[in-house]
């Protein structure tokens, strides 16, 4: 996996891992500021051709990272981040509960989005 990139374009809510200058995995996310900021990752996509390769877990720990450097949360609605958060506490910190209600109502406040 050495010759994967993995860059955060938030901007479109995106982290992407990238690979010969394609996109070959993606975590969408959007960015809660209250009750506090949070990075709040929906979904994950791994192209079918680099599955296996530990992308996914990559952009999950990128994520984290990430937040940890903004002195974020992340509130992983994702299924697969909150597996990997499960598999990772030294790595994902848990959010609290009122980071959940606040992140879940602002995904059903924007339907479209996601």
């Amino acid at each position: 996996m050495s010759d994967i990139d993995i860059r955060d374009d938030r901007a479109n809510g995106r982290l992407e891992a990238s690979a010969g200058g394609h996109v070959v995995g993606r975590i969408e996310y959007f960015v809660l500021d209250a009750p506090a900021r949070a990075l709040v990752p929906v979904h994950t996509v791994v192209e079918p051709a680099h599955e296996g390769q530990g992308i996914a877990g990559s952009l999950a720990r990128e994520l984290y990272a990430g937040a940890a450097r903004e002195d974020a949360a992340v509130v992983p609605l994702c299924p697969y981040v909150a597996k990997w958060a499960e598999r990772h506490p030294d790595e994902a910190p848990a959010a609290g509960p009122q980071l959940f209600r606040a992140a879940t109502a602002w995904l059903d406040a924007h339907p479209g989005r996601f």
